[in-house]
């Protein structure tokens, strides 16, 4: 049988329909900084024009053979639209992703949701971007994101404030969730609406090395599931850190595949919520991709021991860090590529 194109690879593992290999794609960024010069921008530029936005993304996966795009890229756009100001570092020559110098609102109950909050800020040039990228590269498939609310929240307010408030003003952190958790959903409805072919809920500040699995299960997972639930499938959710005590409870909350970073044991998850469920993970993005202490040979090595211990794609566990190692890099998806011919667990081969 001929080779499977990204989008068909990529959307067939999604429905858990039989593929001709092993994807590599993502639920989180994937500009790499060879694609971003390829397209001849500088990386301040490629965050606030919807055509830099696409054509970036479309390089970066040309070039080092990701099976997919996912815009956009920073997670400030969401706290831009409710009138917070960021910094863009537009005149550094360096790799710096946009910031929140100042939040506007010091106290929970301050937070309030705009109600036209998708025409606000930089979240009309996600529509415009997904237009570009289904016509210049409709071969790509689109992945969008949104952050949990947990993590949204600290994007909004001190993060501090939220984490001491868990403990001491219990329900003024569960208002403020429940408001970013409908915002959330408003959002997500909104990228799907504009072509994304699937979507991410990323939730990293609620790894069980930052809050209690306790916790989690109480304030956390009820909110996680009440998005899923709200959007349409093809749905992810990832979380980074420590999630070994967590995955079972994020098998409950109702996405299609769930995806972890480097500190996941993916074959005791494997263990623990069986060979049906799409498991994916979770390249270490930095010393694999990044490092240019690492030999290719080692980051093959880290391919190979990835997709043994059970996933159904290999994806990286969180954010590709643009300044790659463009050797690394190629291997890493060759290897995907290559190695991961044989079926996995959820998912068998043409």
């Amino acid at each position: 049988m001929a080779e499977l194109r990204p989008k068909e690879r990529v959307m067939r593992l999604l429905r858990k329909e039989p593929v001709d290999t092993m994807p590599f794609f993502s639920g989180m960024g994937m500009v790499v900084m060879p694609g971003i010069k390829k397209a001849g921008y500088n990386f301040p530029t490629v965050h606030t024009d919807a055509e830099r936005m696409a054509m970036s993304a479309i390089w970066s996966a040309r070039l080092m053979g990701f099976d997919c795009v996912v815009i956009p890229y920073d997670m400030t756009m969401e706290s831009e639209a409710m009138g917070n100001e960021i910094s863009l570092y537009a005149d550094s020559e360096d790799i710096l992703y946009p910031t929140i110098p100042e939040k506007k609102w010091k106290e929970m109950d301050e937070v309030e949701i705009p109600d036209n909050i998708t025409e606000l800020g930089r979240l009309p040039l996600i529509p415009k971007a997904i237009e570009i990228i289904k016509k210049e590269a409709p071969e790509l498939p689109i992945g969008c994101w949104q952050l949990g609310p947990f993590t949204q929240a600290g994007q909004i307010l001190e993060l501090d404030m939220i984490l001491k408030g868990v403990f001491k003003q219990k329900q003024k952190v569960e208002e403020v969730l429940d408001k970013v958790t409908d915002m959330i959903i408003e959002i997500g409805k909104f990228l799907q609406a504009s072509g994304c072919d699937y979507i991410t809920l990323r939730e990293p500040g609620v790894a069980a090395d930052l809050l209690n699995p306790r916790t989690f299960r109480d304030m956390i997972k009820p909110r996680l599931t009440k998005i899923l639930d709200s959007w349409e499938s093809p749905k992810l959710l990832h979380i980074c850190g420590q999630t070994d005590p967590l995955i079972e409870m994020m098998n409950d909350c109702h996405a299609d595949g769930l995806t972890v970073d480097i500190k996941n044991n993916i074959a005791e998850s494997r263990k623990k919520i069986g060979d049906d469920v799409l498991l994916m993970g979770n390249v270490d993005t930095y010393t694999m991709t990044c490092d240019e202490n690492t030999p290719k040979e080692t980051a093959i090595a880290h391919i190979k021991e990835i997709i043994d211990n059970g996933v159904d794609a290999v994806m990286p566990g969180c954010d590709l860090w643009p300044a790659i190692v463009e050797e690394n890099m190629l291997a890493c998806v060759e290897t995907t590529h290559t190695y991961g011919k044989k079926p996995s667990p959820a998912i068998r081969r043409l």
